[in-house]
């Protein structure tokens, strides 16, 4: 397995690659890699002859710098878990690879970033799609996989790899869960363990509605109504939102739904009374009604 950290060897490892014929698949991560990131990898390996890998904590797409600092950084095992993956190449990029001095540059796609984590995190996916776009741009991979359980982020990628040409396809892979359906986040290993007990209550909500919209309720205000009881549950959870958007636009949907709708939920979980844990937000989203258009 290869480890590059510079984007001009980078680049000439690719070109020659494609010189070769050979079908390049780029799994972009920020390490602290899980099975959750092993699915990816295994979605990328269908589609492409070589799979490569890039690990890099991007300080763009973070609106606090504590949680930056504090997002876990597991160098030496992420490398272990690629080789044993088969990975063929990891590019572990400097900051002042993909960020020279005095960068003036940033990749914004506007309508698709507003709501959801756009409304509470501004900023961060312009550092999303900046981001993506250099790596897009020093691996020059045929299709690149992100995970569905960023399903905004998702959306924007998509967008953003249309509007601006980039010849790459663009693949989401459904979420892992553990074995209580909780999905797999680095983020998890954050929480005090009365927290992680009580985070199942996301995808209770998520079941709970899905069960509700495929029994025939319709109303947005009844459904949510629904995912709010379920998460009052979760003693120290604090909603960030929980919406029901369409599912291509991410629009709001403010009656009735109609067709695939997406349910998105973002949810802060304190640390425990103890003091264990740290404070963690969690994302996770469902498309109801999906069938409907299968």
């Amino acid at each position: 397995m290869l480890v590059i950290d510079h984007r001009r060897e980078l680049q000439r490892r690719a070109d020659a690659e494609r010189a070769a014929g050979r079908r390049l698949a780029l799994v972009p991560t920020m390490g602290a890699l899980h099975a959750g990131h092993l699915s990816l990898v295994d979605e990328a390996r269908k589609r492409a002859d070589a799979v490569w890998v890039s690990i890099f904590v991007n300080p763009t797409q973070f609106d606090e710098a504590e949680d930056f600092e504090g997002y876990p950084r597991e160098l030496e095992s992420d490398l272990a878990v690629c080789r044993e993956a088969g990975v063929e190449l990891v590019y572990l990029p400097q900051v002042e690879d993909l960020y020279p001095p005095n960068s003036q540059t940033w990749v914004e796609v506007s309508e698709l970033t507003r709501p959801l984590c756009g409304a509470s995190r501004p900023g961060h996916f312009r550092g999303v799609t900046t981001v993506v776009s250099k790596l897009l741009l020093a691996a020059k991979p045929h299709v690149a996989v992100f995970g569905e359980k960023d399903f905004q982020q998702l959306a924007v990628i998509r967008r953003m790899a249309r509007d601006l040409g980039f010849d790459v396809e663009i693949v989401g892979a459904p979420t892992l869960r553990e074995s209580d359906g909780l999905a797999l986040s680095s983020r998890n290993v954050r929480l005090g363990p009365r927290a992680r007990q009580q985070a199942v209550a996301l995808v209770r909500s998520l079941d709970s509605a899905e069960a509700a919209a495929t029994a025939g309720e319709r109303s947005v205000a009844q459904l949510l109504e629904g995912v709010r009881r379920e998460l009052a549950t979760a003693s120290q959870a604090e909603i960030d939102y929980a919406e029901l958007r369409d599912a291509e636009t991410l629009e709001l949907i403010p009656d009735t739904i109609a067709g695939p709708t997406l349910l998105a939920l973002a949810v802060n979980f304190r640390s425990d009374p103890d003091g264990r844990g740290a404070s963690v937000r969690l994302i996770d989203n469902r498309v109801l009604l999906r069938s409907e258009t299968e």
